[in-house]
C-alpha cells in the first residue's frame, strides 16, 4: 500500500501505485459535455496525467494552470487533469481561466482508475478522493515517469515530469 501526507499526517493510498516501465492500463473518464476519453483514444501521443484531489483547492488549480503553460511547449503532448470533482466543476475553472492545453476528467463514475493507478487515498479526511500524483506515458503506452507526491499540500515536481517526454 503506498503512502503520503496529509499537511504532515501520513495517509495510506490504496494498491500499489504505478511503476515506469509497465504499459499504463486504461481508462475511461468522463469530460466536462459528459462524453468520455480513454486512453486509447490518444494513443500515439505523449500523456501527462496531473491526477489530484479536486480542483477546488489552491494546490490543485495552480498544478492545472502550470501544466497549461508549460506543456503547451511541447508538441504531441496531451495533459489530462483527473480528479474525483464533477465534470461541471472542472470544466467550469478551465473556461473561467482560458485553460486550453489542459484536458480536464473526471473519475467520479464507478471505474477502475483510481485502483490501476493506485492513487485513491484510503484514509484520513480525504478518504475516497485521489492523492496528488503525475504519471507520464510515452507514445507507445509505457509509464516513463511516476510521481506520488509525497505531500498532498505541496506541487508536483512539474520539470521532472516534462523532462521525461
Amino acid at each position: 500500500m503506498a503512502a503520503t501526507k496529509f499537511k504532515g499526517t501520513p495517509v495510506k493510498v490504496s494498491g500499489e501505485f504505478i511503476e515506469v516501465g509497465v504499459y499504463a492500463p486504461d481508462f475511461q473518464l468522463v469530460k466536462a459535455d459528459l462524453s468520455t476519453l480513454s486512453l486509447k483514444d490518444l494513443k500515439g501521443k505523449n500523456v501527462i496525467l496531473n491526477i489530484f484531489p479536486s480542483i477546488d483547492t489552491p494546490v490543485c488549480a495552480t498544478s492545472v494552470r502550470k501544466f497549461n503553460e508549460k506543456a503547451a511547449q511541447y508538441p504531441d503532448t496531451i495533459v489530462l487533469a483527473i480528479s474525483k470533482d464533477l465534470p461541471f466543476a472542472s470544466g467550469r475553472f478551465c473556461s473561467a481561466e482560458g485553460i486550453e492545453n489542459v484536458i480536464p476528467l473526471s473519475d467520479f463514475r464507478k471505474t477502475d482508475f483510481d485502483k490501476d493507478y493506485g492513487v485513491c487515498i484510503a484514509d484520513g479526511p480525504l478518504a475516497g478522493l485521489l492523492a496528488r500524483a503525475v504519471v507520464v506515458i510515452n507514445k507507445e503506452g509505457k509509464v516513463v515517469y511516476a510521481q506520488m507526491v509525497p505531500e498532498i499540500t505541496e506541487e508536483p515536481d512539474y520539470d521532472k515530469a516534462l523532462a521525461a517526454i
